[in-house]
């Protein structure tokens, strides 16, 4: 008994009237406040029940609230010594201290202090917790609190991806995901502090292995069949005139008999391959491991010594590259355009100009702004006052639209211009299948190629043809 009074009459005592000061009661708050929103948070990850799947959650749960936690546990003994120290230099320093009862008016007014203050810092933490925690996982933090992204939240935008946040794309699950993309992150802000980000910002080792990411909403097994795909390109004629190319995509997949066929079943296999670039456009070294568990490997005969590398599993990704920032050539934005009328195929050479004019080098989007818009009236007010009396309106509309193509294209503070980022899901504007499919990998005694028979993946039904036999057919013209 003797030794708890010593306890309570030479520490407990002291310590609860010491304590009455601003700096230990906000420590107080913060560590009480902070250890029950901890627990809450594990309570919720324990039963699996409301729990946010947001990968932001753990800067909150493993660092924020930890560091509040600690950082009350330093304010309370830190407030203790200031305050002694303070009536000790005032000579104020009780010899005998106030028993701890509620009858004490200075306790009690310390323990009021104290609930009400753990109250309202549980309501503001936890409140300010999951408010950051939302807004951290939208595209506007991503795209627009960091403005050099703006080239990938334009495209964002535009693309079937637009519904999905960026954390989903951009971080894998689980801790060794979680870790990666914090660590990326620090070096990103880091370079966006000292200004030595790159420019542009390309994708190489931006995005997670689809299996940790894109899985979680696609299924890659999926048998999908053909697919047919149908395209509208404009001349550069008078008239505008319009003419369709139809492919027949064999996309494939797996059969519920199991069988694997077209494109993704072709590519579902092991295949390893080695890319001599940070874009993985050039491919020299690829190798496939068969069903028995040999490995076949390929080299291009371009590749004029011996190629070293990283070796990278084939993912879905080194396909879909720009499965959510896609940017568009010149003439297929501008095709797109035409065909859903933003730009009016009916103005005479509206083409024509429209491509010069979205092609044209301009020092920054505000003079691409201007110049494309006043150089497509113009061309219109000056070489065809009667169609600019008659369509002014839609030559005007049609001007920012292709002043808005420009704006989520290219980007010259970013420098990013046309062709920057390129988009491997085929062959006719960048490398894409031909990286592999070229008809010059083969084996070392060249007994094999990787095939580069253009009827695997796809057949050619009409190529740049007015009117397809095959579109009436269907009842689609």
């Amino acid at each position: 008994m003797a030794q708890t009074g010593g306890i309570k009459e030479r520490w407990i005592q002291p310590g609860v009237f010491l304590a009455n000061n601003a700096i230990s009661l906000i420590g107080v708050g913060l560590t009480t406040a902070s250890a029950l929103i901890l627990i809450g948070f594990w309570v919720i990850d324990v039963f699996g029940r409301g729990g946010s799947h947001n990968p932001y959650v753990g800067i909150i749960v493993d660092l924020c609230l930890p560091a509040l936690f600690v950082l009350g546990l330093i304010l309370i003994p830190l407030g203790i010594l200031l305050r002694r120290r303070k009536l000790r230099v005032a000579g104020q320093l009780p010899t005998e201290y106030p028993k701890i009862e509620l009858r004490n008016p200075v306790f009690r007014e310390a323990l009021i202090f104290v609930v009400v203050a753990t109250f309202l810092n549980f309501v503001i933490v936890g409140t300010a917790s999951y408010r950051s925690v939302a807004y951290m996982d939208t595209p506007n933090f991503c795209g627009q609190a960091c403005h050099v992204m703006a080239p990938e939240f334009a495209a964002y935008q535009v693309y079937p991806h637009s519904h999905v946040a960026c954390t989903e794309c951009h971080i894998a699950s689980g801790i060794p995901g979680f870790i990666a993309a914090k660590l990326n992150g620090t070096k990103q802000l880091i370079d966006l502090v000292l200004d030595t980000y790159p420019r542009p910002i390309m994708q190489a080792g931006k995005v997670p292995a689809a299996s940790t990411t894109c899985v979680h909403c696609h299924n890659p097994g999926r048998f999908v069949g053909d697919k047919l795909v149908v395209t509208t390109a404009y001349g550069d004629d008078e008239n505008n005139p319009a003419t369709k190319s139809l492919v027949l995509l064999h996309v494939g997949g797996k059969d519920m008999a199991g069988h694997l066929s077209g494109i993704h079943g072709a590519h579902m296999g092991r295949i390893e391959y080695i890319a001599t670039d940070n874009t993985n456009q050039t491919i020299p070294w690829v190798a496939k491991v068969n069903d028995d568990g040999s490995t076949t490997e390929f080299v291009s005969s371009d590749a004029k010594q011996p190629v070293n590398g990283a070796k990278r599993v084939m993912d879905c990704i080194d396909c879909h590259n720009r499965a959510a920032h896609s940017f568009d050539t010149p003439e297929k934005s501008l095709n797109k355009a035409m065909l859903r009328g933003l730009v009016d195929p009916s103005l005479p050479f509206a083409h024509k100009e429209g491509l010069a004019l979205i092609k044209a080098e301009y020092a920054s989007q505000a003079e691409a702004d201007s110049k494309i818009v006043s150089g497509f009236q113009d061309f219109y007010r000056t070489q065809h006052a009667d169609v600019w009396n008659q369509k002014q309106s839609q030559i005007e509309r049609s001007a920012k639209a292709l002043s808005a193509i420009y704006d989520v294209n290219v980007f010259p503070n970013m420098k990013l211009t046309w062709g920057t980022h390129p988009n491997n899901l085929d062959h006719n504007d960048y490398p894409g299948c031909f990286r592999c499919h070229d008809g010059n990998h083969n084996t070392k005694d060249g007994s094999k190629s990787i095939n580069n028979d253009c009827s695997v993946c796809h057949n050619l039904l009409a190529t740049d043809e007015a009117n397809p036999k095959q579109l009436a057919d269907l009842g689609l013209q």
